[in-house]
């Protein structure tokens, strides 16, 4: 595993559990199979995914890196977690699909190939990494001048405590506890400052509506819990 300061041994060792079922879309995963095509509509929505070349960041077992691929892009997908980068490699097996999978740091990609990228996606990471100022930083640093960032992450409002952390964790458990830390939890206009610091202009906010019960996933007016942006590099 490459060395990087803005990594949790905690959190890469937590997600490396979940490995070996990462594809499962009854397991601990279940969320993100039932968010990822949404999340890829949002993308494709917005960007012709033919031919373009996109990078994954915190690609975990490669569910969206493997979505972009389908819609025919050129992807990498980068993640310190040996394990889960393991089973992404392993799953290409059965899909036949290309990715560039590295287990590499976002800070290290964006030393070596800056402004490389016509899209960077980073779904569900912010809100794992000490420090994510340095994240949005190496985000904005990965993508081409006119290119595009995406991102997902949870609201800090009450209604996601609930729903996160108290819901998905310890009612349903459908996560295991300790997944999410509340105080991590970043509200658009924060997340929104932190990417305007690094020249990135803010074009588009919106909610990820999600019902566990019947597993349905759509994009929403309302921000409190779920929310997908993207951001622009000027040209």
């Amino acid at each position: 595993m490459q060395a990087s300061p803005n990594v949790s041994p905690d959190e890469i060792a937590r997600f490396g559990k979940l490995a070996a079922r990462w594809w499962d879309p009854d397991g601990e995963s279940r969320p993100l199979h039932d968010l990822n095509p949404v999340r890829l509509g949002y993308v494709a929505a917005r960007l012709d995914l033919r031919g373009a070349r996109v990078v994954d960041v915190g690609c975990g077992g490669g569910l969206l890196s493997e979505a972009l691929a389908r819609a025919g892009a050129q992807v990498t997908g980068i993640d310190l977690g040996e394990k889960v980068i393991d089973v992404a490699r392993l799953h290409l097996h059965e899909s036949q699909l290309q990715v560039d999978y590295r287990v590499q740091s976002s800070a290290a990609l964006a030393a070596a190939e800056p402004a490389s990228f016509d899209a960077v996606c980073c779904m569900e990471l912010i809100e794992h990494v000490p420090d994510p100022a340095a994240l949005v930083a190496d985000l904005a640093a990965l993508v081409k001048p006119g290119g595009l960032v995406f991102m997902s992450t949870i609201n800090r409002t009450p209604a996601a405590f609930g729903a996160a952390i108290l819901g998905a964790e310890y009612l349903m458990r459908m996560l295991p506890r300790g997944t999410h830390h509340y105080g991590k939890f970043l509200k658009p206009s924060e997340l929104g400052r932190l990417l305007r610091h690094t020249g990135l202009e803010l074009e588009d906010v919106t909610g990820l509506g999600y019902n566990p019960v019947n597993r349905k996933a759509w994009l929403s007016r309302i921000t409190s819990i779920n929310y997908v942006l993207c951001a622009r590099k000027p040209a």
